[in-house]
Order: C-alpha cells, then sequence, then structure tokens
C-alpha cells in the first residue's frame, strides 16, 4: 500500500508541471485523494464488505467530485488529473499507467449483469469530457480525445477522435505500440490531443479525390482505347478537381502569423 502511495503521488510530478511539492500533492489533489480512497474501498469490496465500500466510495465522491465504484479495478501509477465529473463503472479495469482528465465516463450500455463497462490497457490517456462506453477495450498506449464517445474497441497506439470516435491514424490499425516508459516521460499527449494532429475529414474527403482522379485516367484509356477499336465513344470534357484538396486551415494560419512576426 505505501509503495504503491509513493507511486501515485511521484507520476503527478511527470505529468503534471503544475506539481511544486509532495505536500501540495498530498494535500490539494482530488485525483491523489480518490485513487488511495478507491485502494480502501476496493479491498473491502474484495473481502465481502460490500455496503461499508460503498459507503467510502460515497464519502469520497463527496470530497473529491469523483465517482469510482469500490468494484472497479485500477492499476499502478494511474493519475486522474483535475477530476472532477470523472465516474468509473463497477466492471471498469484499468491498467498501469493510464491517465484521465476530468468529466470522463467509463460507462455501460446494458442494465445485465456481468461485464459491462471498458477496459483501459496499459500508459492509456483519455482527454477531458470523453465517453468510454460498454465492454470494449482500449488498446496499449491509445489516446481518445477530449469529448470523444467512444463505443467499439481501440487498437494499441490509436487517436481516436469525434463523435462517434474514429481512428485518426489509420496505420495505427496494424502496429503494436510497446511502451517502454510510463505516460508522461516521452510521448504524453495532454487530454489526448495533439496540436499537429491531422483533419480526419480532410483526410477522407482527399482520399475521395485521389480515388476520382485515378477513375479519370482510366476512363480516359478506355475510351482511347475504344476509338482506336473502331466504336466511336465521345469523349464527355469533366471539371478540373485541381484545387479541391483540403487544408489544415489552422496550420496555415499559424504559418501566417509566424510569417507575419518575422516581418515586424
Amino acid at each position: 500500500m505505501l509503495t504503491r502511495f509513493k507511486e501515485d503521488i511521484a507520476c503527478v510530478f511527470e505529468r503534471d508541471p503544475a506539481a511544486q511539492s509532495v505536500f501540495e500533492v498530498i494535500t490539494t489533489y482530488p485525483g491523489v485523494h480518490a485513487v488511495l480512497i478507491h485502494r480502501l474501498s476496493h479491498g473491502c469490496w474484495r473481502r465481502g464488505f460490500r455496503w461499508l465500500a460503498r459507503f467510502i466510495a460515497f464519502v469520497s465522491r463527496w470530497w473529491t467530485g469523483i465517482e469510482i465504484h469500490p468494484g472497479a479495478e485500477i492499476g499502478r501509477r494511474f493519475f486522474i488529473d483535475h477530476g472532477m465529473g470523472v465516474v468509473i463503472g463497477e466492471t471498469a479495469v484499468i491498467g498501469d499507467d493510464c491517465t484521465l482528465y476530468h468529466g470522463v465516463t467509463l460507462g455501460g450500455t446494458t442494465w445485465q449483469k456481468g461485464k459491462r463497462h471498458p477496459t483501459l490497457h496499459n500508459g492509456v490517456v483519455v482527454g477531458a469530457g470523453a465517453k468510454i462506453l460498454g465492454p470494449i477495450e482500449i488498446g496499449e498506449g491509445a489516446r481518445v480525445g477530449s469529448n470523444s464517445v467512444v463505443l467499439k474497441p481501440v487498437p494499441a497506439g490509436a487517436t481516436v477522435v469525434g463523435i462517434p470516435g474514429h481512428i485518426v491514424d489509420a496505420n495505427a490499425k496494424k502496429a503494436k505500440v510497446v511502451l517502454d516508459e510510463i505516460a508522461g516521460k516521452l510521448d504524453f499527449d495532454p487530454y489526448g490531443l495533439k496540436a499537429d494532429m491531422p483533419d480526419p475529414i480532410a483526410f477522407a474527403i482527399n482520399r475521395m479525390l485521389d480515388h476520382i482522379n485515378a477513375l479519370d485516367k482510366q476512363i480516359e484509356t478506355m475510351q482511347k482505347a475504344l476509338n482506336e477499336a473502331g466504336i466511336d465513344c465521345s469523349e464527355t470534357p469533366l471539371c478540373d478537381l485541381d484545387g479541391c484538396q483540403i487544408e489544415d486551415s489552422y496550420g496555415k494560419a499559424q504559418g501566417n502569423a509566424t510569417g507575419s512576426k518575422g516581418l515586424g
């Protein structure tokens, strides 16, 4: 218990630059309080003291604003940043080195008994306001962007954004990421998002434009072949798709702002 408590405090300094001292973390961080009290309530739950476990969890919720069911299984070095409004259901399982921000819900989608809450593998980061619902698995090292709603499993190393959640990097579906360092040292994305994250809608539209261009070229080749074979195949003029690609306006604006500063 003491070793885990020390780890819970140490991980705060690795993931929150605002942390100043151990005394400050122990006395003013509700996420640390909630995790510590959950260790106690979970121990009571496993030993059959169900009412006592629920009462301890109720007091913790009143004190910290974080609701963790005593039946939830939580790994080591788990950090809840800010924490207000976090809800973790009874059958949720959270691995080591995971991070949750305020407003996160690990909820269920059924009233039936049994496994009905998500499983987060090691190193998962869930951004503020995200909802992960149902008995799904979030793979090791995955990132769930702020305010996303995730209803399907997420592969290891993927980044999910949107409502419903969709994977930003399609290559992550094929890649199995193994984390050598805990979340927060080298590859920690606050709130599950990065400023240079690609726009998935723009990516999809640009891919469709590429597909249409490829089809146009194939049709043009077929028309030429038919005309050479003596079959009259008149060509229908098509509009030009050049310039229809969607650019990241935010990145472009950033570049213009940088250039303006240089001129000054």
